[in-house]
């Protein structure tokens, strides 16, 4: 399946989507395209990636569940921060995301 599809360019009723800036993340050190400004999640799931996080207890997967904030499925270490929702956070260039296991923690750095 080609996920880049997944993004909607002709709405049947918005019409055409507007252009938008494409930009490089990476995710798990590996670069990824995305759209600026489009929620982190969206980026993922248009370049295939359903994991977000992972629970501490069992290993078992989470990934976009409620797409507004409510809940903590989406949840990623951005840039070094843990417990980040992706699915309100917008995608700027450069940003480095790794998937979390249970609440994460913060990067340390020296200095």
């Amino acid at each position: 399946m080609d996920f880049e599809q997944m993004r909607v360019e002709d709405h049947p009723i918005l019409g055409p989507a507007e252009a938008k800036k494409m930009i490089q993340i990476v995710v798990d050190g590996k670069s990824i395209n995305a759209v600026e400004g489009e929620p982190i999640a969206a980026s993922l799931l248009a370049s295939g990636i359903g994991i977000c996080r992972r629970t501490p207890k069992n290993n078992d997967p989470r990934g976009v569940f409620c797409a507004a904030g409510q809940c903590t499925d989406c949840m990623m270490m951005v840039d070094g921060i843990p417990n980040v929702r992706t699915c309100i956070t917008p995608a700027k260039q450069g940003m480095k995301i790794k998937t979390q296991i249970g609440l994460g923690r913060w990067d340390r750095k020296d200095g």
